[in-house]
């Protein structure tokens, strides 16, 4: 160990010329791994777990809270509070992921994430007070918020420019994995069960993916800025196929870490001008990704059915409906992102989300009878919202959140990323019920349906396409000031470059 560090350290005194062409030569000398494919998948499968953990932990809250009322007689504002109590962890764990990811790394930040999760998931289930409760969904919300800062970045800087959307996806596809099986036991076992093991089976996979991270690779790009070239192509021999592709990273990498001013880095470097367009278009996507109403939904699907004469288990139906939708599409989206392109799929699947939101105000106003064709116009309305959703901003917000800031950022930059959207998700959750009582539930309907519109319209104005390019492809067009979409020019790399 102290022998490579001494290598890297002699690396590191090479001037920026010198240090290049050395690794160049030690790509050629560098021994590419037979399983390079199979780790670069596993690892990306692994971290994805997180997205799971995070789904389930957010979704096992709308079949549980029933049981949860019942046992500490709660009011709709304590119930907003134990729904919304995991967001509040999740804003203060997505800023502390950030400077954690920067100083000691991806993996080690993310390992760091998925043991907060076995302990948060075990000490929530032996909650013996409400007060209790909500302390320890905080601490549990530690972890979904660190994991939604450090997983995506984690594996978009692991992936192929050709297959980022594919693997950084994953972390969405395991989200609805995570959510449908939340609603599964929730209908399924909550009788037999109770609240408790619920909530406390997370901790088994978490454990799991705590033992996994600790052999998978590290960020090459987190390698090449802290330690240097060396350590980013024994990195990269580990999860790529061929030398050409490793020594195309190296070279680009190189470029991009000489270019880059000491002002640009970290948090002061989000406050510099050339920056400021993927600031607002990546904060923008993370606020609309989550007060669209999906997050709404998920959470509380079963207690509205239930307040609009849905029975117990048609509401949980109905919920466990949400969530299969839910995890179909994301999946879909996972599989075509790369094809049709992040800004396009928002474009197209936005304005059916604001006409399914127009479509369930208009139902719900006129307080459809279970089992008529008003409750089955609200069940259609309620999966076409989700389908939309799932398969457009849900998939293109979290991935665009994880490619758009340059690498001397990008720690501090998703830690903002992702403080903002579980800040946007609080502010939904524990307003849902106000809304719905100050408005009726057909009038929260149509709030959200122009939450939708607006959604639309910002992507339009201020997301470029970002599919077939690099993360330095990215950081390259931000420095020259072709980042934003224009008429003719919607990508920052042309079609005939990819």
């Amino acid at each position: 160990m102290n022998e490579d560090n001494a290598e890297t350290q002699e690396y590191q005194n090479l001037t920026p010329e010198e240090a290049l062409k050395a690794a160049e030569a030690a790509v050629h000398h560098v021994e590419i791994s037979s399983s390079a494919k199979i780790m670069l998948g596993l690892t990306a499968f692994v971290a994805a777990i997180c997205g799971g953990l995070y789904g389930y932990d957010t979704g096992i809250i709308s079949g549980a809270l029933l049981l949860i009322t019942s046992d500490f007689h709660l009011n709709s504002g304590m119930q907003e509070l134990v729904a919304s109590s995991i967001l509040i962890g999740a804003v203060v764990g997505a800023l502390l992921a950030g400077s954690m990811s920067e100083k000691y790394g991806r993996r080690f930040t993310a390992t760091i994430v998925s043991a907060v999760f076995v302990l948060g998931a075990i000490a929530c289930s032996f909650a013996q007070s409400v007060t209790q409760l909500i302390i320890f969904r905080v601490f549990l919300g530690l972890a979904v918020g660190g994991s939604t800062q450090v997983v995506p970045m984690y594996i978009s800087e692991l992936a192929p420019a050709g297959r980022r959307g594919n693997l950084v996806t994953m972390f969405n596809v395991a989200i609805g994995i995570g959510i449908l099986l939340a609603n599964i036991i929730g209908f399924a076992a909550r009788d037999a069960w109770g609240w408790r093991p619920m909530i406390g089976l997370a901790a088994i996979p978490a454990g799991f993916v705590f033992l996994c991270l600790l052999f998978l690779p590290r960020s090459p790009r987190w390698t090449a800025e802290n330690e240097g070239l060396k350590s980013a192509i024994a990195e990269l021999s580990r999860i790529r196929t061929s030398k050409k592709a490793i020594l195309r990273e190296i070279r680009e990498m190189h470029e991009i870490a000489e270019s880059t001013d000491p002002l640009d880095k970290g948090w002061r470097g989000l406050a510099q001008p050339w920056v400021r367009p993927a600031v607002i278009a990546a904060l923008g996507v993370a606020f609309f990704t989550q007060v669209g109403g999906l997050e709404m939904m998920i959470y509380y699907a079963p207690t509205f059915l239930h307040d609009a004469g849905f029975g117990k288990n048609s509401a949980l139906l109905a919920s466990l409906g949400v969530a299969i939708t839910y995890c179909i599409m994301t999946f879909l989206g996972c599989l075509t992102v790369d094809k049709i392109g992040r800004r396009r799929l928002m474009l197209i699947t936005g304005p059916i989300s604001v006409l399914s939101m127009i479509g369930l105000g208009v139902v719900f106003s006129m307080h459809p009878a279970e089992g008529s064709v008003g409750a089955w116009l609200v069940i259609f309305f309620l999966l076409s919202f989700m389908a939309s959703n799932s398969i457009g901003i849900q998939i293109c917000g979290w991935l665009t959140g994880a490619e758009m800031f340059p690498l001397c950022m990008r720690g501090q930059a998703t830690s903002l990323f992702a403080a903002t959207l579980w800040g946007a998700d609080l502010l939904v959750t524990i307003t849902a019920l106000t809304l719905v009582q100050l408005v009726t539930l057909g009038g929260a309907m149509w709030v959200y349906a122009a939450v939708n519109v607006l959604t639309v319209l910002f992507v339009f104005r201020f997301v470029p396409e970002l599919s077939g390019a690099s993360l330095e492809d990215i950081e390259y067009a931000l420095r020259k000031k072709r980042f934003a979409p224009r008429k003719g020019h919607t990508r920052i790399v042309d079609a005939s470059d990819l």
